[in-house]
């Protein structure tokens, strides 16, 4: 199982395999093709109000960790945290984000979980 995190504006590499976009909102000055995104599960991202709170600096990241986990917890979340942890059963899965800091991001979150 291989999971990584990478940030949708680096190029894309073959060992990428499929190519999850992992942010609610596309990427800025990006555009679809040389994004070369395979999947884009919004519904798996942070919620518009979790992801302020986090941006505004309100709240550690442990904080921000366990307030995502307890919503990808939701029925429609877990479906998609599922069809993409059984893609990575099937090959390489990167998940792409336009965070200045992936390590510190839902990217980070999402790719510990789907190892586990």
């Amino acid at each position: 199982m291989s999971v990584r995190v990478r940030r949708v504006y680096d190029p894309p590499e073959p060992q990428d395999g499929v190519r999850v976009l992992v942010d609610r909102l596309w990427p800025r000055g990006l555009s679809k093709d040389a994004a070369r995104v395979d999947e884009w599960p919004k519904a798996l991202t942070p919620s518009t109000e979790l992801r302020r709170w986090y941006h505004a600096g309100e709240g550690s990241y442990e904080e921000f960790s366990r307030r995502y986990e307890a919503e990808l917890a939701a029925p429609e979340a877990a479906e998609l945290l599922d069809s993409i942890r059984e893609l990575t059963r099937k090959g390489p899965v990167t998940l792409l984000t336009s965070a200045k800091t992936p390590e510190e991001s839902h990217a980070a979150v999402l790719a510990r979980l789907l190892q586990n």
